[in-house]
């Protein structure tokens, strides 16, 4: 009884999957006013023939029903390629063949992938629109080097640690720049998105994702340049440090989830109070003329990502030898030395020592909110060397607070547990 209702399941799943198909294709070619050999039916009974053909014989059979459908496309294809020359119709129907085999032993994925597959044959327009009209060849490269980088290069890379102090791990490192990588790349997405018609809040935020730091330098610059946009462009500066807060409770993540743990609430608070601040200066600009102009350019600059991985190299070795000559003091030395440049540095270094055992989580802990907090104090720098006194004036106190908020609840969790 059970087959019986398995067999069922599958021949409907495969029947609704070519009708889906199908109606779909004959619409399409319906609206271009174009000749087709395969509508509706024809896609139906394509599917029908891939399950019939698995529950009548064997694999065999289905290879064999496979080529015979495969011939039939051909000449098809070769009767309307003058007024159709695309060969969209022809693999759909080959694809519907498969699906219905696939039926009847995983029916479930098969409606999955029919429904995927008609969100790509009736997003034709707007895909090619988004191809041609919107993606750059920076965008396009840039997309396939993370493709690169995550499906060939991070799996062939060592995953074991390659030096003395047992710290650095190629595969680890290679996998937080793929993060960082894939991060920079969604908020770019996200900015050409949501374009010129968001506020500078939303457009910090996101381009925090690349660099806190650089952001508060742009903001600060477009502040001084339009002093009317200058509340906008604090609050944009202000929330782009939350978004340097989510990568780095990222990162912790990736490398020691005990430290992550121990770090969530402080960060949490970090985050938030920041995220208010910004929110605040965003409300008290909403009268504000002008809209943010679009910080496109590219997803994540390759050069950038390297010198990324060499810095957490860097600062994993150093952290790592200070730690032994100089205890803990060593550590803290040196999460405050590379927070000067970029706080995810220190806070992976931190993290790896955890995850070690090389370090106390307490010491570790102390240790990211280090970095966290000299970096800070050189945005603070870069608000007021680039923005002038009034934009970094309103925007230090933000932050500061922020930091405050992250080490008050450090010590206020160690007093509780």
């Amino acid at each position: 009884m059970l087959a019986t209702d398995h067999t069922l399941l599958g021949l409907a799943v495969a029947a609704g999957a070519g009708l889906l198909i199908g109606i779909e294709r004959e619409r399409s070619h319906a609206d271009k006013q174009e000749r087709s050999t395969a509508g509706v039916r024809t896609f139906t009974l394509t599917s029908l023939a891939g399950a019939l053909s698995l529950l009548v014989g064997e694999e065999i059979t289905f290879v064999a029903f496979g080529l015979a459908v495969a011939a039939l496309v051909t000449v098809g294809y070769r009767h309307t390629r003058d007024q159709s020359p695309g060969m969209t119709t022809e693999i759909a129907q080959v694809s519907t063949f498969l699906l219905g085999g696939l039926a009847m032993r995983q029916p479930q994925l098969t409606a999955g992938l029919a429904v995927l597959i008609v969100i790509v044959l009736a997003a034709r327009t707007r895909l090619h629109h988004w191809i041609h009209n919107t993606l750059t060849n920076i965008e396009i490269r840039d997309g396939l080097l993370l493709a690169a980088a995550a499906l060939i290069i991070l799996p062939l890379t060592p995953d074991a640690t390659i030096d003395p102090w047992d710290v650095v791990n190629p595969r680890q490192l290679w996998a937080l720049a793929v993060t960082i990588m894939a991060i920079n790349g969604l908020g770019y997405i996200a900015l050409r998105t949501l374009g010129e018609k968001v506020g500078l809040m939303i457009a910090g935020f996101f381009a925090g994702f690349v660099s806190s730091t650089a952001t508060t330098a742009t903001m600060g610059a477009r502040a001084k340049e339009q002093p009317e946009l200058r509340r906008g462009a604090v609050a944009g500066a202000a929330v782009s440090s939350v978004a340097s807060v989510i990568q780095i409770a990222i990162l912790i993540g990736l490398v020691s989830r005990p430290l992550l743990l121990r770090m969530a609430l402080p960060l949490l608070a970090a985050g938030l109070m920041v995220a208010a601040y910004g929110a605040l200066f965003a409300f008290r600009s909403a009268q504000d003329a002008g809209h943010p102009k679009s910080m496109s350019g590219r997803p994540f600059n390759p050069v950038t990502v390297l010198v990324f991985v060499l810095v957490i190299g860097t600062a994993l070795i150093v952290s790592a030898l200070l730690t032994r000559w100089l205890g803990g003091g060593g550590l803290l030395l040196a999460s405050a030395i590379s927070g000067l440049a970029d706080a995810h540095a220190s806070a992976v270094s931190a993290a790896s020592l955890a995850a070690n055992e090389s370090v106390t989580l307490d010491l570790a802990s102390l240790a990211v909110l280090t970095g966290f907090s000299v970096n800070t104090i050189s945005k603070c720098v870069v608000a007021f060397s680039v923005g002038g006194r009034n934009f970094g004036f309103e925007f230090t106190p933000g932050i500061l607070l922020s930091v405050a908020a992250a080490w008050l609840t450090l010590f206020a969790q160690r007093l509780l547990l």
